[in-house]
């Protein structure tokens, strides 16, 4: 598993920007404690949006939170073994 080179208390400061609150999106990943989840963020990344116009659509976020959703999904995936999922989708 490749992981660039991040200082501890830099992905501290990125991870704790991500927290979840019951009442919000049942629980799911979101941002500061606002509403707007994580995979939100990703979903418009995935879909060739740039950090700069997610916010300027999103002016409550700051660039940060845009890195510590990328690193919140790094850390998911890494757990969550990939190579089970890429062998599901071989056919």
């Amino acid at each position: 598993m490749y992981i660039p080179a991040m200082t501890e208390d830099r992905t501290t400061a990125l991870l704790v920007r991500i927290t979840t609150n019951p009442e919000i999106f049942g629980g799911k990943p979101i941002i500061r404690g606002k509403r707007i989840a994580v995979e939100h963020v990703l979903a418009d990344l995935a879909a060739g949006q740039t950090p700069e116009t997610i916010l300027e659509n999103f002016p409550f976020l700051e660039a940060d939170d845009i890195q510590a959703c990328l690193l919140f999904a790094s850390r998911e995936v890494s757990q969550n073994h990939p190579a089970q999922a890429s062998r599901a989708n071989t056919g």
